[in-house]
């Protein structure tokens, strides 16, 4: 059975999206989700809750992903 992990990377303007990683974000936060629906829902709650709010849209941007991974048997 695969689950999901959802990323969600602000990354600095300055830094084009295709190299915005985990190594060149700012900040990373990581949930393990049931589906890939998961890793859609509820990042601009989370996000709004915190410091970077104020600076999402100005200085940086959010970049998402969805990674899967294989469950341990």
């Amino acid at each position: 059975m695969n689950a999901f992990i959802a990323v969600v990377l602000v990354c600095a303007n300055g830094i084009p999206q295709q190299d915005c990683t985990d190594d060149r974000a700012s900040e990373v936060r990581k949930v393990r989700v049931a589906n890939e629906l998961g890793c859609t829902n509820g990042w601009q709650e989370i996000i709004a809750r915190t410091d970077l709010r104020d600076e999402v849209g100005k200085t940086s941007y959010l970049k998402t992903e969805c990674r899967r991974v294989k469950e341990r048997e």
